[in-house]
């Protein structure tokens, strides 16, 4: 798949079928994320990889049951290293240990629809309480949780702004 078709074509699935992700593909997915770009390339971000069903609902109730996260064969929970980066970075090390992990999201997101798989992007949830249900330590953020499955929905792409909205030249 070229990069801005898979850009163009990739929607957020909240609807899964009940067939598993292969290892192997989960792996590619997780060597993509990893392969983002990261401040001084420290890679300050780690992946949960939470395939438990009694796991998955637990997270699904701490992001504001949200049950389809349950329903999917495999999520990925993407923390923020800050410890990590801000042994270099001081101050900006909690920031920049965001932004390594956002970037993984996004490569896990197109790679997964690269290969016909389906994600979502949740960032709505109660950050102590997935702390507190993966064993995540302090200086570690929760930035993401990622359901991966087979998408049972075709959902369409939903309304952008134009560019002339949102582009600036020279000055704001």
């Amino acid at each position: 798949m070229e990069c801005l078709e898979a850009i163009k074509g990739r929607r957020s699935i909240r609807k899964f079928k009940d067939s598993p992700v292969k290892k192997e593909i989960l792996e590619e997915l997780l060597e993509a994320a990893q392969m983002a770009p990261s401040a001084g390339n420290l890679q300050a971000r780690d992946f949960i990889v939470v395939s438990n069903k009694i796991t998955k609902q637990k997270l699904a109730q701490a992001a504001l049951d949200q049950s389809f996260i349950g329903n999917a064969p495999v999520v990925i929970v993407i923390v923020a290293n800050i410890d990590r980066s801000s042994r270099i970075y001081r101050s900006r090390g909690e920031l920049y240990a965001i932004q390594d992990a956002t970037a993984a999201v996004m490569n896990l997101l197109l790679a997964a629809h690269s290969r016909g798989l389906a994600t979502c992007w949740v960032g709505a949830f109660d950050e102590y309480a997935v702390c507190d249900i993966l064993g995540i330590p302090q200086r570690a953020t929760p930035i993401a949780i990622i359901p991966v499955g087979h998408s049972d929905d075709k959902p369409v792409a939903p309304a952008r702004m134009g560019l002339e909205k949102v582009v600036h030249r020279e000055t704001w």
